[in-house]
């Protein structure tokens, strides 16, 4: 990594050390808009250790330049000026970048590739054949980060399977941050917990963090695929619901718990049930079904009504197309649709 930042670095050099020569060659051909390329390329490629250095060495080519014109005329004082600033901003902007340490493309590829991992822990596994599941996630603003999230845990051939919808206080980027963070974390305590522990320690992990904003809401859903018996238990989150393909009705299964992040030694009170052959349950975040204008129990009742219209159309792509077709798309919606054949 070293010695790429250092070829890096010396092919800008010797790029501006060209300009240089074509200002003094032939100042009258070559314009001083020219440094933009090495200040530009220094800004995406550089470490914030070697940019300042390498600007300062720019804007001295640019200083030189300038003394090589004649006449001085507004029009090119004007464009000198603003080509100055421009330096300055891009020192600026490496100041900012320092405390993460890395040159502009790599920081953005870094955190490109940290939200992917930590969203893979939202992948579903593999079910038996007389299963279905599948999860939809929409940001606020189309953004990809988001304050919701899904996390699926599944060990082995073990007939366990435990899903989790996360909503995170805020939304779009101002939530993704704290979101990646806890979908790693929250993957982790999934997998390594029984079904009762995982919602107490989840509210201690966000207790720990003291973050100004740190609260969360959740649902977790824990079956046995064998059987169908399933167990709920909510943090604050909207409840769970359950379509009965026998009556075609809704059961909502609600349960009681604080929001994680806000109480020590929280308890969550648990709801049960079972899933028997065509029957649906849905989870979801509070921007699928709250909107400024309309409660959160008519909403409730719309996500009903909607998904019974589009699931006579079958469950595939159900997900998708029940949250396209649902919720404001200023929030954060995230839901996930799990169907016993």
């Amino acid at each position: 990594m070293v010695a790429t930042d250092n070829l890096t670095l010396m092919s800008l050099i010797v790029l501006t050390a060209v300009c240089a020569a074509l200002f003094a060659v032939a100042p009258g051909v070559w314009p001083l808009t020219l440094v933009v390329l090495p200040m530009f390329l220094g800004g995406l490629f550089l470490s914030p250790r070697d940019l300042p250095w390498f600007l300062v060495f720019v804007l001295a080519v640019l200083a030189f330049a300038v003394t090589k014109q004649s006449p001085l005329t507004p029009r090119l004082v004007i464009g000198v000026v603003v080509l100055f600033l421009l330096g300055f901003i891009t020192l600026l902007s490496s100041f900012r970048r320092s405390r993460l340490g890395v040159a502009g493309m790599q920081g953005e590829s870094m955190l490109v590739d940290l939200r992917d991992r930590i969203l893979s822990q939202g992948t579903l596994p593999d079910l038996p054949a007389n299963w279905y599941a599948e999860s939809a996630l929409r940001s606020a603003g189309g953004t990809p980060f988001a304050g919701d999230f899904v996390v699926a845990s599944r060990k082995g051939n073990d007939n366990r399977l435990d899903f989790v919808v996360v909503d995170v206080s805020g939304k779009g980027e101002d939530a993704g941050t704290r979101a990646l963070l806890l979908s790693g974390a929250f993957g982790g305590l999934l997998v390594a917990l029984t079904a009762e522990e995982f919602l107490p320690a989840a509210n201690d992990y966000l207790m720990r963090q003291n973050w100004d904003e740190g609260f969360a809401t959740a649902v977790h859903l824990t079956i046995d695929l064998d059987t169908g018996d399933f167990a709920v238990r909510t943090a604050g989150h909207p409840p769970a619901i359950q379509l009965l393909a026998g009556s075609g009705k809704w059961i909502v299964h609600e349960s009681e718990g604080p929001i994680l992040g806000l109480m020590d030694d929280a308890e969550f009170t648990v709801v049960r049930g079972r899933m028997r052959s065509g029957d649906a349950v849905l989870l979801y975040t509070d921007g699928l079904v709250e909107t400024p204008t309309r409660d959160i129990s008519l909403g409730i009742d719309k996500l009903q009504g909607q998904g019974e219209r589009l699931l006579r159309s079958g469950f595939d792509n159900a997900a998708r197309r029940l949250i396209d077709a649902l919720g404001s798309r200023n929030d954060d919606r995230a839901l996930l649709l799990l169907h016993r054949r």
